[in-house]
């Protein structure tokens, strides 16, 4: 039985665990192409252009995917959903491995594969989260974050280092054997969506539940889905989360190709962008400890600003150690921006409609990986130069921070 009293282990930890190790491997794959990129275009034969445009497509499928993902984690289940995807994740990879034509190739890879990695992401694993957490709910999200970017700094280099012994090929069907064997004994064991009726309180909270000052309740009700995506903070979190996904997955997609035409060899360039993700690794720990004492609009503000000054510093870098300290400074500040999204969402809009406004939210994340995945490709062709793309991130990302410091006065007090 699940004990929850001072000093006893709360089974919902294991869960938070278990979320985090399969968000690894889903955002790994999903922002971790950079390796794949230029090995796929010497065997496929295709442009710049037209892989760019398959990635991006299918960074739009994947947010497509989030909204079904949630209906369906609220009509079967989260065990169901992360089962299902497990299995359209493996058809997809071994379908991509022997696709030989362009149209094969981009439903494989750019479509169905997408929308497995969409039922088996942080979206889809969100909802248990909130239901086994009150107490320590942001903490849990900020630990989900933490797979995010674990996917980041494990999975790059992973990749490069398979591709470069064995094939892009191989180190597909290897990731879909590992995701297999690590997912479904997971989604069976561990992943329960039956949460304890006092969740993660402690005894003297469970007494003092509606006068505690640790859980934040909702400064606004709305009565439905409509209303809430009508009022600015909706929308204001959208355009900071758009920023995020073009930001995200131009480096994702196109990092490695540009630190290569750059100068910098593979490793180095797998490196350090892997870097980024080990350094957010730390970042997110403490950036959770501190989201519920500082404001998160003004937490938000600061992980947009730096970002947005790390994407102009990145594409100016010459050397090894200047390329190293800007991954390691923009680390620190690479993550929490979608975990502070969805903690701000619930304090305005309450628990019961932040799962369904999350997952619109995140479709705009993956509308800007779309456009990011393909302008990447298309203006390096054009213009041979990667400040279009690079620049853009960075002046976006610095227009979110001020939008976010528009956000209403939420959460830490």
């Amino acid at each position: 039985m699940t004990k929850n009293s001072s000093g006893s282990w709360y089974f919902g930890w294991n869960i938070v665990a278990a979320a985090t190790l399969l968000t690894m491997l889903t955002v790994g794959m999903r922002m971790s192409i950079g390796p794949f990129f230029l090995p796929m275009l010497h065997d496929l034969g295709f442009s710049r252009s037209w892989l760019s445009a398959i990635i991006a497509i299918g960074m739009l499928f994947y947010g497509i995917g989030m909204p079904i993902a949630g209906y369906l984690v609220n009509k079967y289940g989260t065990r169901f959903v992360l089962i299902l995807g497990t299995i359209i994740v493996v058809s997809a990879s071994i379908w991509t491995v022997f696709a030989n034509t362009l149209i094969s190739f981009f439903l494989a890879f750019g479509i169905v594969l997408s929308i497995g990695l969409a039922f088996t992401s942080p979206v889809a694993l969100t909802p248990v989260l909130s239901r086994w957490f009150t107490r320590k709910r942001g903490m849990a999200l900020f630990f989900l974050s933490t797979g995010s970017m674990a996917g980041i700094a494990v999975m790059t280099p992973v990749f490069t280092y398979t591709i470069s012994q064995f094939s892009w090929q191989t180190t597909m069907v290897g990731y879909a054997i590992i995701f297999a064997l690590l997912t479904i004994p997971t989604a069976l064991l561990i992943i329960r969506d039956d949460a304890p009726e006092h969740t993660d309180l402690l005894p003297d909270q469970i007494a003092k539940k509606a006068a505690t000052s640790k859980i934040h309740q909702p400064t606004a009700a709305y009565a439905n889905i409509s209303e809430a995506m009508r009022t600015l903070p909706f929308w204001q979190i959208c355009i900071g989360l758009f920023t995020c996904g073009f930001s995200m997955n131009l480096l994702g997609t196109h990092g490695i190709p540009m630190l290569i035409d750059h100068s910098f060899d593979e490793t180095t360039s797998s490196l350090g962008i892997g870097l980024i993700g080990l350094v957010a690794i730390f970042g997110t720990v403490i950036l959770g400890r501190i989201s519920d004492i500082f404001q998160r609009r003004h937490m938000l503000a600061a992980i947009y600003f730096v970002r947005g000054l790390g994407f102009l510093a990145l594409v100016m870098v010459t050397t090894k150690w200047e390329l190293y300290t800007v991954a390691a400074i923009g680390g620190l500040v690479w993550s929490g921006s979608i975990a502070l999204s969805s903690a701000i969402l619930a304090d305005v809009y309450g628990i019961r409609l932040v799962g369904i406004l999350y997952g619109w939210a995140y479709l705009g994340h993956q509308i800007g990986a779309m456009i990011s995945s393909w302008l990447g490709g298309w203006a390096y062709e054009v213009f041979h130069n990667h400040w279009i793309a690079f620049g853009s991130a960075g002046i976006l990302l610095i227009i979110a921070a001020i939008i976010s410091l528009c956000l209403p006065k939420q959460g830490a007090n």
